[in-house]
């Protein structure tokens, strides 16, 4: 099965730092813009950053922009996602996605995982 597969969330305090993982599975999604999203409780799933499929080009959205960093490693086919100083309005299911551009990354999504940040 051809997917995406996040891994690395967990339970953490505000103020610690968590580093998310999007593995491809099943097929290489190394020629794919590559995006990372979430979705709390209750709440519209909403985009947090994306890299092209070069790891050259790299867009955030501004509430996390200076505290979440994205990077790809081309070889092993996996984009990262760090998180640093977490707060609890951080807590909600994160998803990776793959699109042909950029601009077009809900071609394929991921399970998600959970990040919980308490206070």
């Amino acid at each position: 099965q051809e997917q995406l597969v996040e891994s690395g969330g967990g339970l953490v305090q505000a103020g610690d730092s968590l580093r998310l993982s999007c593995a491809a599975s099943g097929r290489t999604f190394k020629n794919y813009a590559i995006g990372w999203y979430r979705q709390a409780p209750e709440k519209e799933r909403e985009f947090l950053a994306a890299v092209s499929w070069s790891g050259g080009t790299t867009y955030y959205d501004e509430s996390v922009k200076g505290r979440f960093t994205i990077s790809r490693d081309v070889a092993k086919d996996t984009v990262y996602l760090q998180m640093n100083n977490l707060k609890p309005e951080d807590t909600a299911v994160y998803y990776c996605s793959a699109g042909s551009t950029i601009a077009q990354l809900e071609e394929y999504w991921g399970q998600g995982t959970q990040v919980t940040v308490s206070s």
